[in-house]
């Protein structure tokens, strides 16, 4: 079986079968009729500013979509913040790109809500360390875009390893309650002691201490186990039997403090979102985030035609005419007419994508996630400090 997994192959995206229904009736329509009109399409998810910012992000799999097609797109820089207007416009012959947008669409929704969902997780606590924890969660063929999007939004590390091959890093992760279990209650030391001796010098040395008893007992036992070979320990607890989770990770650093294990971390795991974030950032090390980056909504952009033959033309409630956007000196998101005035001391955001089927921009990950947080700072989106 070619396609044990039934998932739609890259091939089928390229080619323009990924698509909807209409789209294939659309085209052999005007093909019928011998019409093929000059167009710019722009995709949108707001029309006008409302105040609330998202990060935009997608545009290595759009450049890879429409390479060879005889098209022009401009589009916002990888990682950018907007609030309404244009993200990106397509200009050619409707028949170059038409079957093409409902995977556009896909490749910028999903992603770009799974970055913006990160950003308020990573702005929870800046200095502590995220990792990705999401993949789970998600579609196994998606989890590559469930990580980069969690880096690009400053993440430190995901855990899917399959992820970390294309995207070039190296998963993180120890052990599993599975583990535990395998060992068997009043047997932890033996199952941390075999993690130490079978896996890499490399691993962090992070023990789960939370399975069979309380998390301080299982915590200090840990201690007493690897010494000063404990890297960290790690709190995965269901909500359900936290109680005031807060007192029980001060209770395990005062308690590693006072037996002289100042350096072992504190990492927390399981339902973690900005709010439990915020509580616990200053008695915890770092933070595995999982559905609350998954569990986000995709951005409900929409592609429309603006301008055809050269003409402004828009359907009810959009508007018509090519567009820009623009940073404001103030952070803010500005949409004008492509030939009217740019705001005072404004920049112009859109930035070119493709030339006639060729990529005239590579997107970089490290490049874009220094975007992202420079201008979530620059805009005020979610407030680090709270």
């Amino acid at each position: 079986m070619s396609n044990p997994f039934e998932t739609v192959t890259a091939e089928a995206i390229l080619e323009g079968t990924a698509t909807d229904a209409y789209f294939d009736r659309t085209q052999t329509t005007l093909e019928h009729a011998g019409k093929n009109p000059h167009v710019v399409a722009e995709v949108t998810a707001d029309q006008f500013p409302t105040g609330e910012f998202s990060v935009f992000t997608g545009i290595a799999d759009i450049a890879t979509l429409f390479e060879g097609r005889a098209v022009a797109i401009d589009a916002l820089p990888d990682g950018q913040l907007f609030d309404g207007g244009p993200v990106a416009r397509i200009e050619g012959p409707y028949l170059e790109f038409a079957e093409l947008e409902t995977a556009l669409l896909g490749f910028l929704s999903q992603p770009s809500g799974f970055a913006t969902a990160a950003l308020e997780a990573r702005l929870a606590a800046p200095d502590s360390t995220l990792l990705s924890f999401g993949a789970r969660h998600v579609h196994p063929s998606i989890a590559t875009t469930v990580e980069r999007a969690a880096l690009l939004a400053g993440f430190d590390g995901f855990s899917h390893v399959a992820a970390g091959e294309l995207l070039e890093r190296e998963a993180s992760g120890t052990m599993p309650h599975a583990l535990m279990f395998a060992f068997g209650e009043g047997n932890q030391a033996a199952a941390w002691e075999a993690f130490d001796e079978a896996v890499p010098e490399d691993v962090p040395r992070i023990a789960l201490t939370d399975t069979f008893w309380d998390e301080k007992s299982e915590t200090l036992l840990a201690a007493d186990t690897l010494g000063d070979r404990l890297d960290g320990v790690r709190l995965d607890t269901t909500g359900s039997r936290r109680g005031d989770f807060r007192h029980i990770v001060r209770e395990i650093r005062w308690e590693l403090d006072a037996r002289g294990f100042e350096d072992v971390d504190i990492f927390c795991s399981g339902g973690i979102g900005p709010a439990s974030i915020r509580n616990l950032r200053d008695v915890a090390d770092g933070f595995g985030v999982g559905s609350h980056i998954t569990n986000r909504d995709p951005l409900d952009f929409s592609l429309d035609i603006v301008e055809l033959e050269g003409e402004p033309i828009s359907k009810r409630g959009k508007l018509s005419g090519v567009k820009d956007v623009y940073r404001t000196p103030e952070g803010g998101h500005h949409v004008a007419l492509a030939d009217g005035d740019a705001p005072d001391g404004g920049k112009a955001l859109l930035e070119p994508l493709v030339r006639d089927g060729e990529i005239v921009r590579e997107p970089d990950l490290e490049a874009a996630s220094e975007r992202c947080l420079g201008d979530a700072e620059a805009v005020g989106f979610g407030d680090p400090a709270e």
